[in-house]
């Protein structure tokens, strides 16, 4: 069964994997261009992308166990 947490981290991923994607291929960083460089809301985000995929990385385990 999936959870709002759950949601929350799948969707915070992908909003990293998608910046990530944009960072390579154009150089361009869009929670950056959103929040500004390394201004305290992006670094939040950045970590909360972090935090997500370790969350993730339980999350597979768990659903992988079942």
């Amino acid at each position: 069964m999936v959870n709002g947490l759950d949601w929350v981290a799948m969707v915070l991923v992908i909003v990293g994997g998608l910046n990530w994607g944009l960072v390579g291929a154009f150089g361009f960083d869009l929670v950056a261009a959103i929040f500004g460089e390394m201004s305290l809301i992006s670094r939040l985000v950045y970590i909360l992308v972090g935090l997500a995929a370790v969350y993730l990385i339980y999350f597979a385990t768990k659903i992988s166990s079942q």
